[in-house]
């Protein structure tokens, strides 16, 4: 199998037919063989009927269901975990995306990049609600992170199936994806791709997400920054807490000895509070630490994957 296209969809039943009937049309000019995986992430609509129905006379259709609603990311990597082909290509199920763009994706991933991104070079999405939060995402992410990404939140995209199938995603994390595996040294490039106005129904998104954004570049730059020295992000603060302290705790030993009586309510709190504070995060420091350890994320696995393959 060359290719495993991966779209999810939520509350979306009006885009499922017409969907795939333009994936259908553009994969008939293209030689790849290929499946389609729809990810129904827990419609309250007729989504997963009508996936159900098409699927009944296209063998190359595969319907994945959530229980519930869990969001994108998780949507996405059911996909992947159902995804036999060499290459993943991901779109959304709004019809804004134009599966005609699949074939120049496929083509850079032929070149020799692990991965190809699409930006959206005259997108059809309202000013404020839309274009305003992707343009400080996108600035925060650059920033943050160094690596030159035009459109995070940009679906259409292509992959080499190793480089995310067995990534771990949570969060908003999908948005990330292609940053996360540039830092750990995968090749990617970026095309200009087409975007459509929404034809039925209405954005899952908005000015909510920045937020999500924000926590996850902080999560990402604190793992990269910090996984090969353990305890340095809590070290440095649980330091400059215990230093407080102790230099409180001096001054009202020395006021206690040379002024009798005089209230030390505030230094007593004071030295109490950095202690506990000193104390709290080194802590949390120990936790962190051993939650990273045994847990499924392990960049220092990233960077050997790379090196192998090169």
């Amino acid at each position: 199998m060359d290719l495993s296209i991966v779209i999810p969809f939520y509350n979306e039943e009006d885009s499922i037919q017409p969907l795939y009937n333009a994936v259908t049309e553009s994969m008939s000019k293209l030689s790849y063989s290929y499946e389609l995986i729809l990810v129904d992430d827990g419609s309250k609509d007729n989504t997963l009927n009508k996936m159900i129905e098409i699927a009944k006379s296209d063998s190359r259709l595969k319907v994945v269901k959530l229980k519930k609603n869990y969001g994108q990311t998780t949507g996405l990597h059911a996909g992947f975990q159902n995804a036999v082909g060499k290459y993943i290509v991901t779109m959304d199920g709004d019809l804004q995306n134009d599966p005609s763009d699949i074939g120049r994706m496929m083509e850079k991933l032929g070149e020799g990049n692990d991965i190809c991104l699409g930006w959206r070079e005259h997108r059809q999405d309202s000013q404020f609600t839309r274009l305003l939060p992707s343009k400080i995402a996108n600035t925060l992410v650059r920033n943050v992170t160094g690596i030159p990404v035009r459109d995070n939140g940009c679906a259409i995209r292509s992959y080499k199936a190793e480089t995310i199938n067995k990534f771990p995603m949570y969060s908003e994390m999908h948005r990330l994806l292609p940053v996360i595996n540039a830092l750990t040294g995968a090749s990617f490039t970026q095309i200009p791709v087409k975007h459509h106005a929404r034809k039925f129904g209405s954005s899952k998104y908005g000015l909510s997400r920045i937020y999500k954004v924000i926590l996850d570049l902080i999560a990402l730059k604190t793992v990269f920054s910090s996984f090969n020295k353990p305890l340095f992000g809590f070290g440095f603060p649980v330091l400059i807490s215990g230093l407080l302290s102790l230099i409180l705790f001096g001054i009202t030993l020395t006021t206690w000895f040379f002024n009798p009586g005089y209230p030390l309510v505030v230094l007593l709190g004071s030295t109490a509070l950095f202690g506990i504070l000193s104390f709290t995060l080194g802590f949390l420091g120990i936790i962190c630490h051993l939650v990273y350890r045994s847990g499924n994320l392990k960049i220092e696995k990233m960077y050997k994957l790379k090196i192998s393959k090169a």
